[in-house]
């Protein structure tokens, strides 16, 4: 692993945990914490069953940092998102293994779709999703337009995205937006305790209920049975599967190889 700069990476039974370590600046994304966060999911993808990620300090991530490089103003927005979002947004999507975002904190602009990037997004009841953009002229970026609508349809996204107001942890999850919101004294044992269970799963099935999920966006009906069925087949000839059968006859927990 690298000596990574902004961000800490902790590899522990199986578990990646990925943590945004800029806390002085609300964990905001500059340049280098982009490149870092790439490489940190790429190598946690491929060394872990699961990868998390979660911000140091009071936030999640406060989004871009408007003062990386001087002038935010002279930035080529257009050139920043595809050089180093859009590979620090692959990463996460297309990691090989399950992927949480444990928003313990206040998640805003880029911040808050690097959060609903991940497969499962578990928030501290503490936490909030602001989609901060139009207050400075801009549209969501870093993934907003394309996951808001999906996750919690398209009147909820507009109105998230036009009005720039805070939605909080308890909303979000209301609104299909996340996956759960956690009380605060619990939050810290509770992702965890979600991460331990994924890493003991059976890993490669994992891959295939993402690939199918995603698909079904751009599928037809037969084309997603069809890729449903490929894909059973697929998990049909895992260890994992013959494991789980013998597991439910023998009446006793599987014990997945992730493979």
């Amino acid at each position: 692993m690298e000596d990574y700069q902004t961000i800490t990476l902790e590899i522990d039974a199986e578990v990646a945990t990925l943590r945004l370590n800029r806390p002085d600046k609300m964990n905001a994304l500059n340049t280098l914490m982009r490149a870092e966060i790439t490489d940190a999911v790429t190598y946690g993808g491929r060394h872990a069953r699961v990868v998390v990620l979660t911000g140091n300090g009071k936030a999640f991530c406060s989004g871009q940092d408007l003062s990386d490089g001087g002038n935010a103003t002279a930035l080529d927005l257009e050139r920043v998102l595809r050089d180093e979002y859009v590979p620090m947004l692959r990463a996460i999507t297309d990691c090989p293994v399950p992927t949480i975002s444990a928003v313990n904190g206040p998640a805003a602009g880029a911040g808050a779709n690097l959060a609903l990037t991940a497969d499962v997004v578990i928030a501290s009841e503490r936490a909030y999703f602001l989609q901060a953009f139009t207050r400075i002229g801009l549209i969501p970026d870093a993934g907003g337009t394309y996951f808001l609508p999906r996750q919690m349809g398209t009147a909820k996204a507009m109105g998230a995205a036009l009005f720039a107001e805070p939605i909080s942890a308890r909303q979000a999850s209301d609104w299909g937006m996340i996956w759960e919101a956690v009380a605060d004294d619990a939050f810290d044992a509770h992702w965890q305790a979600r991460a331990a269970h994924l890493a003991q799963g059976p890993t490669q099935t994992y891959g295939h209920v993402k690939a199918a999920i995603r698909a079904s966006w751009d599928n037809s009906m037969d084309d997603q049975l069809d890729l449903e069925a490929k894909l059973q087949g697929a998990c049909g000839q895992s260890r994992d599967f013959k494991e789980g059968v013998m597991a439910f006859l023998e009446k006793r927990p599987a014990q997945f190889e992730g493979r």
